[in-house]
């Protein structure tokens, strides 16, 4: 078994048995950037195998703040699959995840294919067919969230799951950089944000995205959401929680984290 199976199959222990591992870039180091995406594609090659599907892209590290913490100069991506898609105002069991928090985000849903180098803002904007309002709720299987790039991208972007608005909006319908966004936790107003906090704008991370990924061999493809980052910080969540975001003009998403296991009657 190569360095590349071993590290996967740590992580996918990781969401079998609900314990995270310990951090990987203690145990690994001076692995680089191409080791971890390749760490992250070896996981979604066997979720696919495993009856699982593509269904869209994250990036992560979208604010500067986030980059300085991990010590880079840029986002990360990470793959979305269908059984990461939860529906808004239904229970999450709990157990889903191992060290959940949640984040607000304005999705793409692309009705054209997106593939670069050489991806515009233009380009970018044409390809989009809606946008919606979101929540993604970011995990980690690294203990206690203790995180460099190359655990983060090992892990998938720290990908955990997704939860989308259900009212369609128009791309141009509303100007992505100030649109503000108001995150309710219980209830309780607990963070403010506005779409600039995401690469200056949304579109650029998704222009990022697809200049980054076409390289590799991979398109963007027509029906497939993107996730460009979070407006605001992100938020523990626990059983029994409701968190709603609220984006201006384009509407309001909700997730409840359920008290119950999965698979509990």
């Amino acid at each position: 078994m190569d360095q590349i199976d071993t590290i996967a199959g740590e992580l996918l222990g990781a969401y079998a048995s609900g314990v995270p591992v310990p951090p990987l870039t203690e145990r690994y180091p001076g692995l680089g950037l191409d080791v971890a995406y390749r760490v992250q594609r070896r996981q979604v090659d066997r979720w696919v195998a495993d009856g699982d599907r593509v269904v869209g892209h994250k990036v992560g590290l979208s604010s500067r703040a986030m980059q300085r913490m991990v010590g880079v100069a840029q986002p990360d991506f990470g793959h979305l699959t269908q059984s990461m898609i939860h529906q808004e105002q239904a229970p999450i069991p709990h157990g889903t995840f191992l060290q959940p928090r949640i984040e607000p985000e304005i999705a793409f849903v692309l009705g054209e294919p997106l593939r670069g180098p050489g991806v515009t803002t233009a380009d970018a904007v044409r390809a989009i067919d809606f946008i919606l309002p979101a929540l993604e709720i970011v995990d980690s299987r690294v203990s206690d969230w203790r995180i460099g790039i190359f655990d983060t991208v090992s892990d998938n972007a720290s990908s955990g799951g997704v939860i989308l608005g259900s009212t369609p909006v128009g791309v141009h319908e509303v100007d992505l950089r100030l649109t503000g966004c108001n995150l309710y936790l219980n209830g309780e107003l607990v963070a403010t944000g506005a779409g600039g906090a995401v690469l200056g704008s949304p579109v650029n991370s998704l222009v990022w995205l697809a200049n980054t990924v076409g390289p590799l061999g991979t398109t963007l493809e027509p029906g497939h959401i993107v996730l460009p980052g979070s407006m605001t910080p992100a938020f523990d969540v626990a059983p029994g929680d409701v968190i709603v975001a609220d984006i201006g003009g384009i509407g309001t998403t909700t997730a409840i984290m359920g008290r119950e296991n999965r698979g509990d009657d």
